[in-house]
């Protein structure tokens, strides 16, 4: 069978069953619909670099001895591993990392099971702790980032101590214990990160002297200290019918309950650790320091669950974050630093706008060279179609709506009326040769079949292909690829049932049942008995419901588009005189402009050349990136300082910075980081106490 006689095939089902046709529109809608309200809204396709970092910390080590301990054989176990294409390590005071960079399209899940098992093999130094494997990627940086601030009316001054360090630890404490468990209950919230502040640490200063005095050392001290400070269970105990479980509970509960432990004995006399120790609450070693608009703070970043809406978890944490102002100690608010979905919001807003504006200016373009309002709704139609369609493809192929796949759709819908348009102009042609509206449909529609199938497939030979291409390019226009094909594949199914169908609609003819061999229709014959003709006429009964419902659908938009047609003529009279004018003077000069070109060809031959050269010479000025630069309102300053720098001059330097940008008028709010923090999304090359960065929102 020829390409023809099956797109006649084709065209022949959708003119006769009108309202099947009609009836799967508006199932692939309302489908569509159902699909767009569960696809994921991000701002780029999920991004992954396959590369792992292996972060081993190794207390109180020189930056030589933690490379020779901890580094060096690191590198040399992991080094082998399958898919490695480079291992680059830093070796910093006490920290260690290892950064493996894998060829792309490895499974990174395996690869971190044989990373782990090298790992696990190696005799690391015993004061190391466990390596940890991180795995960095776009996907790691907070959506959210909050920072609390304030000074607690609540607060007991006690004596001696600074006020700003008791502030700093209430607002530290408030953090871990309240707010963190508050906000990682949230639907989609995957992690919370506190950041700045002063964490609670009890501090034991041994006296050297006394310790040799009495034969002590210090790991001796740390060995009964870790030995006393636990709960231990002392398995069942049986009283009659009951079991009891049993357990020890000698966890310290205070200082005094440290003090009075007793670490040895001499001579029968027992030793207490208050006898040749010092104990005092004091707080860890700070790893970061965070102010908003120059006030220090303590900095919550929010990082989403995998497979979670960026917006919408956004939405519901900041329905959480009201809850919990109103419920803040006296004195402390929570500020809102950074919120990705802002961001996300704004740039797929104006994408959908584009879009949208774009349609309709198809729309009008159309409407001016057809000069008819149905004709161009049966053409305009197929572009909303098209695209509901498309979100169906999306979902299944879990693509999310981000500016690639959203522009994607944009790039398309100008090529989703191509094949529409081709079709509607070759009935029409039909219809002025004196044909009958059916025919005209079936004939012009299968006539160009072809043709507007080819057309199709070159498109998608343009786009497709990018899915398979490789690395960080293929992550990234993978959904465009896939969001054009979808798109114009769905249009040329439009093309060849729903245009045809609507071209013919109001055609009269009886739907009768044509009986092979005889070119007459005949009756269906009713079956006999009451209940078997009532059972018969149910189908028939629906069906008659539904097509008359269909046919007064079509009549009610066809009159519609009649009364839209006559308003607009009116205002848009003037216009489409003007580009007939335009369009006439083009038509009647193009053959001239031919039968110059052709007898001139040293000349045509000579422009197209030189303009190529010009082309090609301008083509080095031109910039090279992979994604153009976003403009969201903020930017930010990175500072490194000379490695060494202690964390409070790190942090000196930027609040200087930060104190100058905050005089500028065009400001609205800035907050920095001195330090690395206990953020996920640090680099682990650029991360120490010698760097800081600074974020300033316009």
């Amino acid at each position: 069978m020829s390409q023809s006689h099956k797109v006649l095939g084709i065209v022949k089902l959708a003119t006769e069953r009108r309202v099947t046709i009609g009836m799967l529109t508006l199932a692939v809608i309302v489908f569509g619909f159902v699909a767009l309200s569960r696809l994921k809204l991000n701002l780029l396709p999920e991004l992954s670099y396959p590369s792992l970092t292996v972060r081993t910390d190794l207390p109180g080590a020189a930056p030589e001895e933690v490379e020779n301990l901890v580094t060096k054989p690191i590198e040399e176990a992991v080094s082998v591993i399958k898919n490695v294409r480079q291992v680059r390590s830093v070796s910093r005071p006490g920290e260690s990392d290892v950064t493996l960079e894998f060829a792309w399209g490895t499974d990174m899940d395996y690869s971190g099971v044989d990373v782990r098992e090298k790992i696990d093999a190696l005799e690391l130094p015993t004061e190391a702790k466990r390596p940890v494997l991180l795995h960095f990627d776009p996907s790691t940086e907070p959506i959210l980032r909050y920072g609390l601030t304030g000074t607690p009316k609540d607060i007991s001054q006690a004596a001696g101590v600074d006020p700003k360090v008791q502030q700093l630890r209430y607002l530290r404490t408030y953090a871990d214990q309240d707010l963190t468990k508050a906000l990682e209950a949230v639907d989609g919230v995957g992690a919370v990160k506190v950041s700045g502040g002063l964490e609670d640490e009890i501090h034991v200063f041994v006296d050297q002297g006394k310790l040799a005095e009495l034969h002590l050392t210090n790991a001796e001290v740390g060995d009964h200290l870790r030995a006393e400070n636990v709960n231990l269970s002392g398995g069942l105990l049986e009283q009659g019918n009951q079991k009891l479980l049993v357990r020890t509970v000698n966890e310290f509960q205070s200082l005094d309950d440290i003090a009075d432990s007793a670490v040895s004995t001499r001579d029968g006399r027992a030793i207490y650790l208050k006898d040749v120790a010092d104990v005092e609450r004091g707080y860890k070693e700070r790893q970061a320091i965070t102010r908003i608009n120059g006030e220090e703070s303590v900095e919550l970043a929010l990082y989403k669950a995998g497979d979670a809406n960026t917006v919408a978890v956004s939405q519901t944490v900041a329905a959480k974050i009201a809850d919990i102002n109103q419920h803040l100690p006296p004195g402390l608010k929570l500020v809102k630093e950074y919120d990705q979905a802002v961001f996300i919001s704004q740039a797929i807003g104006d994408v959908i706008n584009a879009a949208i504006i774009g349609g309709m200016l198809a729309a009008l373009v159309i409407f001016f060279f057809l000069r008819n309002v149905w004709s161009t709704v049966i053409v305009s139609i197929a572009i909303p179609v098209s695209v509901i369609a498309t979100f169906i493809a999306m979902y299944a192929g879990h693509i999310t709506l981000n500016m690639m796949s959203l522009g994607g759709i944009s790039l398309a819908i100008g090529m989703l009326v191509d094949s529409s348009i081709v079709v509607l102009e070759n009935i029409s042609r039909h219809r002025h040769m004196g044909k009958d509206t059916t025919d005209s449909v079936r004939h012009g529609t299968s006539e160009v079949g072809g043709a507007i199938t080819a057309a199709t497939l070159t498109t998608i030979a343009v786009f497709f292909p990018l899915v398979f291409v490789t690395g960080i390019a293929g992550q990234l226009f993978r959904d465009q690829s896939l969001t054009v094909t979808y798109s114009v594949v769905f249009s040329l199914f439009a093309a060849l049932t729903l245009i045809p169908m609507l071209a013919c609609l109001g055609v009269p003819g009886a739907n009768k049942l044509k009986v092979e061999g005889s070119g007459e229709d005949r009756p269906r014959a009713l079956p006999k008995g009451r209940v078997t003709r009532f059972l018969y006429h149910i189908p028939r009964g629906g069906s008659w419901f539904f097509t008359f419902a269909f046919k007064w659908i079509v009549i009610g938009f066809r009159r519609t588009s009649g009364l839209l047609g006559t308003l607009l003529g009116y205002p848009l009279k003037p216009l489409m005189n003007a580009f007939t004018r335009g369009y006439t003077y083009l038509e009647e000069g193009y053959p001239r402009l031919i039968r110059w070109a052709l007898d001139h060809k040293p000349y045509v031959l000579g422009i197209a050349g030189g303009s190529l050269l010009v082309a090609l010479a301008l083509l080095p000025t031109l910039g090279v990136e992979l994604i153009p630069q976003l403009s969201q309102g903020e930017f930010q300053v990175k500072l490194t300082l000379p490695p060494g720098t202690p964390l409070s001059s790190s942090d000196q330097a930027v609040a200087t910075v930060q104190e100058a940008a905050a005089k500028l008028p065009q400001v609205a709010t800035t907050y920095s980081v001195a330090g690395t923090g206990n953020r996920l999304d640090a680099n682990p090359v650029d991360a120490g106490e010698n760097t800081a960065s600074l974020n300033v929102v316009l």
